[in-house]
C-alpha cells in the first residue's frame, strides 16, 4: 500500500497547479475578451470618427462651392448692369434678384424633387418625391446637395434676363422664370444628373449607359444648365423683339454699354465663382481622387477661360481695328462656358484648345445673330447657348481615354491610359453627346415659345416704345435712378 501512495503522490500534487493553470487561463481569456472588446469599440470610434470627418469635411466643401455659385449672381448683376444703358439699370438689378428668389421657392416647392426627387420605381423622365424637403430628415447630407444644386437653378433664368434686357416687362419675366425653374430645368437635370434620367442611368449590370447606349458626358453643366439658359434667351429675345431703334443706323451708338468697368468686375466675379460651379461638381472631398480631380477641373477651367479670352480680343482688333475690353470679357465667360461639361474628362492642353475653339464659336454667332437682327445686349446665347453647344461636343471630342477608341467619362482617373476600359465606346459617346445637344434645344426652345409667345400676345412681355424711350428705371422704378451722377465744377485760375 505504501508503494501504491506513493506512486499516485505525485498525481495529487499536479492537480492544484493543473487548477491554478486553468484558472490563469480563464483569466487570461477574459482579459484577450475585454482587450478584443476595447479594440472593437476603438475601430468602431475610429470608423465614426473617419465617418463624421468624411461628412464634415463634404459638407464644407460642397457648402463652399453653393456660396462661390451663389456668389456669380453678383457677378452677373454686375455684367448686364453694365452692358445696358444707364437709364434701365436698376430693372435689370431687379430681375437679376426676382431670379434668384423666385428661383430658390421653385427649386423648393417643384424643381428639386422634379430633378432628384426619384422614387421606389424610378421612371426615365421625371422625378417624383421630396416635395417641400419632406424626407430630407432620413438623408441630412442632402441638405448641402439641395443648396448647390438649387445655386445652379437660378443661373438659367438670369442668362435669359440679360438677353432680353431693356424692354421686357417685369410680369412677363417674372412667369417665364417661375416655369424656367420649375419645370423646363429641373426635368433637363433629371434626364442627365439624376442618375435615373433616360440620358443617364445606371442599367442591371451596374453600369452607367443612355438610351442609346454610353452614358452622356456634362461634368458641371454646359448643356445642362448654359444650353438651357441660352436656348431660353435666344427665343425670348426673339420674341420680345428688338429695343427700340436698335437697328436704325442714326442710332447705332445709343446702345453701348455705359459702364465697361461694371462688366469687368462683373467678369472677374463670375470667373472666381465658376471654381465652385466646376471643382464643386465632384461633389465631394474625402478621398484622393476627388481632391485631385478637383484640381485638375480647377486648371482646365483657368486655361480655357484665358485662351477664350485673348483669342477673342485679337479677333475683335482684327475685325474693328480697337481693343474692345467688353467683348474680351465674354470671351472669358465662352471659354468658361466650353470647358465646363469637359473640365473633368480632358487634359490641360485640350482646355486650352477647347477655349481656342470656343472664341471663334462665340464670336461667329455674335457676329451672326447681329446679321439677322436678333436684338442680344450681352451676347447671352453665343456665350451660354453656342458656347454650351460646344462644351458638350468637347467632352466626347478631347476625353482622355487612351487613343481615339477609349471613352472615360465619368470614370474619373480610372481610365486614364487605360487600354480595356470601355473599349470602342468613343464613336458611340460623341453620338449620344449630339442628342443630348438636341434634345435640351428642343426641349428648352419648344416651352420656351410655348410660354414667351402668349405673354407677348397678351401685351405682358414687351414694354410700349414710350416707356423704352424714357427707360425702365424713370418709368417703373423708384427712385428713378440707379445711383447719382454729379460733376463739381473747379475753376482754375
Amino acid at each position: 500500500s505504501s508503494h501504491f501512495g506513493s506512486s499516485t503522490s505525485p498525481v495529487l500534487c499536479i492537480i492544484p497547479q493543473l487548477v491554478l493553470f486553468l484558472t490563469a487561463m480563464s483569466t487570461v481569456a477574459e482579459q484577450l475578451n475585454l482587450i478584443n472588446s476595447k479594440v472593437l469599440a476603438l475601430q468602431t470610434d475610429i470608423d465614426d470618427t473617419k465617418a463624421n470627418y468624411d461628412e464634415s469635411l463634404d459638407t464644407i466643401w460642397m457648402l463652399l462651392a453653393s456660396m462661390l455659385v451663389f456668389f456669380m449672381h453678383s457677378g452677373f448683376s454686375l455684367l448686364e448692369a453694365g452692358s445696358v444703358r444707364f437709364k434701365n439699370t436698376q430693372n435689370i438689378l431687379a430681375k437679376n434678384l426676382i431670379v434668384v428668389t423666385i428661383g430658390f421657392l421653385c427649386w423648393y416647392l417643384i424643381g428639386y424633387p422634379l430633378a432628384f426627387g426619384a422614387v421606389d420605381e424610378p421612371g426615365k423622365v421625371s422625378g417624383g418625391t421630396n416635395f417641400l424637403m419632406i424626407g430630407f430628415w432620413n438623408a441630412k447630407s442632402t441638405f448641402r446637395f439641395w443648396l448647390f444644386q438649387g445655386a445652379f437653378c437660378a443661373t438659367g433664368g438670369t442668362i435669359v434676363s440679360g438677353a432680353m434686357a431693356e424692354r421686357t416687362k417685369l410680369k412677363g419675366f417674372g412667369t417665364f422664370t417661375v416655369l424656367m425653374t420649375s419645370i423646363i430645368y429641373p426635368l433637363v437635370v433629371y434626364w442627365i444628373w439624376s442618375g435615373y434620367g433616360f440620358l443617364n442611368y445606371t442599367d442591371d449590370s451596374g453600369k452607367q449607359v443612355s438610351v442609346i447606349g454610353p452614358p452622356f458626358m456634362d461634368f458641371a453643366g454646359s448643356g445642362v444648365v448654359h444650353m438651357v439658359g441660352g436656348i431660353g434667351a435666344i427665343c425670348g429675345a426673339i420674341i420680345v423683339g428688338p429695343r427700340k431703334d436698335r437697328w436704325s443706323e442714326s442710332h447705332a451708338n445709343a446702345f453701348d454699354a455705359h459702364s465697361v468697368p461694371f462688366c469687368v468686375l462683373g467678369t472677374f466675379f463670375l470667373w472666381f465663382g465658376w471654381y465652385g460651379f466646376n471643382c464643386g461638381s465632384t461633389l465631394g472631398m474625402t478621398t484622393t481622387s476627388q481632391g485631385t480631380m478637383a484640381a485638375q477641373v480647377a486648371m482646365n477651367t483657368t486655361l480655357s477661360a484665358a485662351a477664350c479670352g485673348l483669342v477673342v480680343l485679337a479677333l475683335r482688333f482684327a475685325i474693328f481695328r480697337k481693343y474692345d475690353i467688353g467683348g474680351m470679357c465674354n470671351g472669358i465667360l465662352a471659354g468658361l462656358v466650353s470647358i465646363t461639361a469637359p473640365c473633368g474628362n480632358v487634359e490641360c492642353g485640350s482646355a486650352v484648345f477647347i477655349g481656342i475653339i470656343g472664341a471663334f464659336i462665340y464670336q461667329g454667332s455674335s457676329l451672326l445673330l447681329q446679321k439677322l437682327k436678333v436684338d442680344d445686349p450681352i451676347d447671352a446665347f453665343a456665350v451660354h447657348g453656342a458656347c454650351g453647344a460646344w462644351g458638350v461636343l468637347a467632352a466626347a471630342l478631347f476625353d482622355w481615354g487612351t487613343g481615339m477608341d477609349y471613352f472615360n467619362g465619368w470614370s474619373g482617373w480610372s481610365c486614364v491610359g487605360a487600354p480595356d476600359c470601355a473599349s470602342g465606346a468613343w464613336g458611340e459617346a460623341f453620338v449620344a453627346n449630339i442628342l443630348e445637344i438636341i434634345t435640351i434645344a428642343s426641349w428648352t426652345a419648344f416651352f420656351s415659345i410655348l410660354i414667351f409667345l402668349p405673354l407677348r400676345l397678351a401685351g405682358l412681355l414687351r414694354a410700349d416704345d414710350e416707356t423704352q424711350s424714357k427707360g425702365m428705371d424713370v418709368a417703373k422704378h423708384s427712385p428713378s435712378k440707379a445711383y447719382a451722377m454729379t460733376s463739381n465744377t473747379v475753376e482754375v485760375s
